[in-house]
């Protein structure tokens, strides 16, 4: 067997593992770094330890400590009320406010599966009061959160480029951006369209019979249901039961104080602050966001209460433990090897296509962040031939392993289908089972006739 084909064979191997087991796949990702670049390849444990994602480490823990304690003192809650307010009671508009700040959230660090459990129990709440089709609205939820998911200080987007830049290969971090918020955007018009969105035109908030709705209506009981839904690595995990603000989840009950509080102004400006240094003088986004949640936590210590556990720590297991790992499929020539036999089928257009699909079908099954930081290392020596365009395919399969979250088999689709309300549950899950399987069919073949085939980018 040659030797650059063992570390692909333990990479397959921990996808199926992590998918059918309950266990985080970066767990496994660190095993098999430790034998496979032990046993097989011959590293040293220093060399092993080298390939450890320390800056995408720094990342993950300030930035979902960040939102943690944005959380916590209410500027999310400060957030959505704003946002309601802009739409004057439109009900038609209620939706597009529910991917704009799920966009938001991730554009700024938040992670996605964060986002949608943040959102969704109050989108799928306004779903249930004001008679909104429960797929628009949860899948609204989900393609925002993705629309903002590659932005140049989110979590994603830093993954993508980080792996792209030590590639040497042809980087644009805001055509990644762009590529995603549009191709979200383009969906999100397809099921307003689909999903009865004609049909909230002209609608008002106060038009909508509230008698027939219970008096507990949308979740302005700041409660989502509770169920299991998968965690990012492959396991399940019950969804908690999330807070709403009863000022925006129910117009019949007592309004919050409309007045931002001190933490809540000094938040927002961190955030704006972390925006300005991350992406105007280039900073690195993880310590900027740690000194952001630093400078929180001392000026309100109670606000900050519990924050720490809230961090993604499946998360920063998973993605450390597979990066870790692709540095020893590297350092075997696994990836170089992959790419000299993709290389002499002579049709790289057709490879990238296939990458694409590679990534959607897996990905529907598996978490994202695990398949972004697989599949753009095969595509390397494809990329570097200089045959096809690299940032249209690394957009590309970024976009095509990431609109497959709506899969209730994924943290995203799982969290949908857990909060919504009043609906058949068994027929609400065939429904998003039947719509993922549509977009696993076309998507990744639209996203790469969009970004691939014409070679514009």
């Amino acid at each position: 067997m040659p030797l650059e084909l063992i570390p692909i064979l333990a990479l397959v191997a921990m996808f199926v593992a992590a998918t059918l087991l309950p266990i985080n796949m970066g767990t496994l990702g660190f095993v098999a770094a430790f034998l496979v670049g032990t046993v097989a390849v011959g590293m040293k444990t220093d060399d092993i330890i080298a390939g450890f994602p320390s800056d995408l480490f720094l990342t993950l823990v300030g930035v979902t400590y960040l939102f943690a304690i944005a959380q916590n003192n209410g500027t999310i809650d400060l957030m959505i009320r704003g946002a309601m307010r802009l739409v004057r009671g439109r009900v038609a508009f209620i939706p597009w406010v529910m991917f704009g700040i799920s966009g938001v959230l991730t554009t700024f660090g938040a992670l996605g599966p964060a986002a949608v459990a943040i959102i969704a129990p109050i989108a799928l709440g306004f779903a249930r009061q004001y008679k909104i089709n429960a797929l628009l609205m949860g899948m609204m939820v989900i393609h925002g959160a993705q629309a903002g998911g590659f932005s140049p200080i989110s979590v994603y987007g830093v993954t993508v480029n980080s792996i792209v830049a030590k590639a040497g290969l042809l980087n644009s971090p805001m055509a990644l951006f762009l590529g995603s918020l549009v191709f979200n955007a383009a969906i999100g018009v397809g099921l307003f369209a689909f999903l009865g969105g004609r049909s909230l035109l002209g609608r008002k908030v106060h038009d909508i019979d509230h008698d027939a709705v219970d008096g507990d209506a949308s979740g302005g009981s700041a409660t989502g249901a509770t169920g299991a839904s998968p965690r990012p690595d492959g396991g399940s995990v019950a969804t908690a039961t999330l807070a709403t603000p009863t000022s925006v989840a129910a117009p019949d009950a007592k309004p919050l104080p409309q007045r931002a509080t001190f933490d809540q102004i000094l938040t927002l400006i961190g955030l704006g602050a972390l925006a300005v240094f991350a992406l105007a003088l280039d900073l690195d986004i993880g310590f900027v966001a740690m000194t952001v949640a630093a400078v929180l936590a001392l000026a309100s210590p109670k606000a900050q209460k519990g924050a720490i556990a809230q961090i993604s720590w499946s998360t920063v297991l998973l993605i450390g433990g597979v990066l870790t790992f692709v540095g020893v499929l590297q350092e075997a020539g696994s990836v170089e090897w992959v790419g000299n036999g993709v290389a002499q089928l002579g049709m790289p257009m057709l490879v990238a296509l296939l990458l694409c699909y590679l990534g959607g079908i897996v990905s529907a099954f598996a978490s994202s962040a695990a398949i972004l930081g697989a599949t753009i290392p095969l595509a390397v020596p494809l990329l570097l031939a200089g045959e096809i365009s690299p940032v249209g395919v690394v957009v590309a399969l970024a976009i095509s392993s990431t609109i497959v979250d709506v899969s209730p088999f994924s943290t995203n689709g799982a969290l949908v289908l857990a909060n919504a309300q009043d609906v058949d549950r068994d027929r609400f899950y065939r429904q998003i089972l039947k719509y993922s399987a549509l977009v696993v069919a076309i998507g990744p073949a639209i996203a790469w006739a969009a970004l691939v085939l014409p070679g514009w980018l």
